[in-house]
């Protein structure tokens, strides 16, 4: 007569309930800042410096502030989504070619040149400001849009070249091969067959490319200092009120809402699509 095997023990309450508590926390740990400038930017200006949880009475008051007067802030949004959108674009186009090229073709040094571009994200952007300030000064770039541009790709880059390599390399050259046997040129198989199968990649760089670009303030602080140029980020740090003397502390915190809203919806919507393109270069 066969043996039976032991029944493994339940687990006990504890160790059922401690990976969610883990998880509740980590929730709470990084949703309560944004909660509170919600909480805070709902409150009457009156009622600023109030610690209650949830504010009572609510106000759009801060709101109304954030678009009136001389802030520049709708400017500012403008100019934000610019960078953030050019950088992003730019940062894809040169970002896929060297990606695939440095996953395709086989040279001498290949693995130097990775590491010397993933090397390049690790100096601090402090570092880097007063050489840049005194370029742009000599080369007449402050207050344009290139100033901001430009150090943004160079930050850029280097991760998404990295990240798009690893992702190019887990697919298989077959695929090319069998559309140039078809008739495509090599960049016709790259256009046509890759770039739509390595999507999830593409698009989850995008994403960490335009959320990392349209959060940027140290280069877009130092390159500018005429308000029409400015970033939102910038614009928000230099607010006065509304009247140029009383406190702007509602104002910012309606402002941080409108800056990181649609951050945090363009996340939720393609949450799935991000986390397919962080584990899909992962799998062999």
């Amino acid at each position: 007569m066969a043996a039976v095997a032991p029944q493994p023990a339940e687990a006990g309450p504890l160790r059922r309930w401690a990976p969610l508590l883990g998880v509740a926390v980590i929730v709470i740990y990084c949703l309560a800042p944004f909660y509170w400038m919600v909480v805070s930017a709902l409150r009457r200006p009156s009622d600023q410096f109030s610690n209650k949880i949830i504010p009572s009475p609510f106000s759009i008051q801060n709101f109304k502030d954030v678009f009136a007067g001389s802030n520049g802030f709708g400017r500012g949004l403008l100019n934000s989504l610019i960078v953030a959108g050019t950088v992003t674009i730019l940062t894809l186009i040169i970002g896929m070619v060297a990606a695939y090229t440095l996953a395709r073709l086989d040279f001498k040094f290949k693995n130097v040149v990775l590491a010397i571009i993933i090397t390049t994200s690790m100096f601090p952007g402090i570092s880097l400001v007063i050489p840049l300030l005194k370029l742009f000064i000599d080369i007449k770039w402050i207050n344009t849009y290139q100033a901001m541009i430009v150090p943004s790709l160079s930050f850029a880059l280097p991760l998404a070249v990295w990240n798009l390599t690893s992702f190019f390399r887990q697919m298989p050259q077959e695929l090319e091969q069998a559309a140039m046997v078809d008739g495509c040129t090599p960049a016709q198989a790259f256009r046509k067959i890759i770039i739509p199968l390595a999507a999830p990649g593409v698009f989850t760089t995008a994403i960490i490319t335009f959320i990392a670009a349209w959060n940027e303030f140290l280069i877009a602080l130092s390159m500018t200092n005429k308000k029409s140029i400015q970033t939102a980020n910038v614009i928000i740090s230099q607010f006065t009120g509304t009247t140029g003397r009383d406190q702007p502390f509602g104002s910012q915190m309606a402002a941080g809402v409108v800056v990181t809203i649609p951050l945090v919806i363009a996340v939720l919507l393609f949450q799935r699509r991000i986390v397919a393109g962080l584990t899909a270069g992962g799998v062999k």
